[in-house]
């Protein structure tokens, strides 16, 4: 792997394996390194998601999104958002939490950290699985180039015409579920459609401030061709800055913690105590989907490999309806993790195939789905 930018996950990892075992011996090291290897096979989906965003951000907020962000990934979802929602659920202050946490009490006493935490999934559950499944119905409704699934893409992309089809249906969803599955509906439905307020403010405004920034990139091409100018193209500038760049940084963060909300509570399966869980989950893990996130841009990746994105999303449909059904039944972590991987390597395999069958035809596996369509017709 690229040095360059593998490095710092490495580094952060034999410190945090070093702390782990200064902190609590060789048994605190095994899961140390347990935890941030199951988060980093569990994540890719994540990494893949995260790179389609940040391929449309400028080098400045990608570089904020690799520095802060990763702050807000390890200290925010993996230590604070824990200890908030406890203190929240239990009605104890930050330090009262702080304390249970460090206190290690069984995951089955109704006094412990973990249990408490537990108690609070439904409406972990019902933010995160409201503010992906948008997400991933948003994308599905959504005619593209490409399609992966063809068979159900392109009648979705069909249906996707009726203006806000992706929001009745999550509201239906929501209503349905909380009904039906949930001990308490009316909080589940408050969580959710806190969730689907989240997606909607985040991603509008970032998609408004986007699209202000490309016009005025526009604007600066047309007055350079005018002036005689080199006008033969679009400026290389028109990537998210400014404004836009900012709300494509705040929509990643939260893309970024939804994907965290399930490993979080089921790293308390391996261990309750909140240090572990910080340097294993936070430390190893969120490093790596950073460093497999820039991988994923700077190499190119996901224009190489055309149904990697759709993979992405797909999971991210699975992980969302998981979330969702949370609400009244809890699926194991694992079971999440490995139909995400599977959606992964499935459309990682299609695009391979695809490749080597558009090689062996003498065709540019970059060409648009138009250009190959006039190819074969020929």
């Amino acid at each position: 792997m690229n040095l360059r930018i593998f490095g710092w996950s490495y580094a952060v990892t034999v410190v945090s394996l070093v702390i782990a075992l200064m902190y609590g011996g060789w048994e605190a090291l095994l899961l140390c390194a347990v935890l941030g290897i199951l988060e980093v096979s569990l994540s890719f989906d994540n990494a893949v998601v995260n790179a389609t965003v940040l391929e449309r951000m400028s080098e400045f907020w990608q570089k904020i999104f690799l520095t802060i962000g990763i702050l807000i990934a390890v200290f925010g979802m993996r230590l604070v958002f824990p200890l908030l929602i406890v203190g929240v659920t239990a009605d104890l202050g930050p330090i009262e939490a702080v304390t249970l946490a460090m206190e290690r009490r069984p995951e089955d006493d109704p006094t412990s950290y973990a249990y408490l935490l537990n108690e609070a999934y439904p409406q972990i559950a019902s933010f995160g699985g409201m503010f992906l499944i948008i997400l991933f119905l948003d994308w599905v409704f959504t005619e593209r180039e490409h399609t992966w699934l063809t068979w159900l893409e392109r009648p979705l992309a069909r249906i996707g015409q009726l203006q806000r089809l992706s929001v009745v249906i999550a509201v239906g969803a929501l209503v349905l579920l909380a009904n039906f599955l949930a001990e308490d509906p009316a909080v589940v439905l408050v969580a959710g459609s806190l969730g689907l307020i989240t997606y909607l403010a985040v991603n509008g405004l970032g998609d408004f401030f986007e699209r202000a920034g490309q016009k005025q990139v526009e604007h600066l091409d047309e007055d350079a061709a005018a002036a005689g100018g080199n006008g033969g193209g679009p400026s290389q500038l028109a990537k998210a800055t400014g404004k836009a760049g900012f709300f494509l940084f705040l929509y990643l963060e939260v893309l970024d913690a939804s994907f965290s909300f399930d490993g979080v509570i089921g790293a308390f399966a391996i261990t309750t105590d909140p240090i572990i869980i910080a340097l294993g989950l936070g430390f190893i893990g969120a490093m790596f989907v950073r460093s497999l996130t820039v991988f994923l841009v700077r190499k190119g990746t996901l224009a190489e490999y055309v149904y990697l994105e759709h993979g992405a999303h797909w999971a991210i449909g699975a992980l969302a309806t998981i979330l969702l059904v949370g609400v009244g039944f809890h699926v194991n972590e694992i079971i999440t993790g490995l139909l995400g991987a599977g959606f992964i390597l499935a459309a990682l395999a299609s695009s391979i195939i695809r490749n080597r069958r558009l090689a062996a035809q003498g065709i540019d596996t970059h060409k648009t789905a138009d250009e190959l369509a006039a190819h074969h017709n020929a």
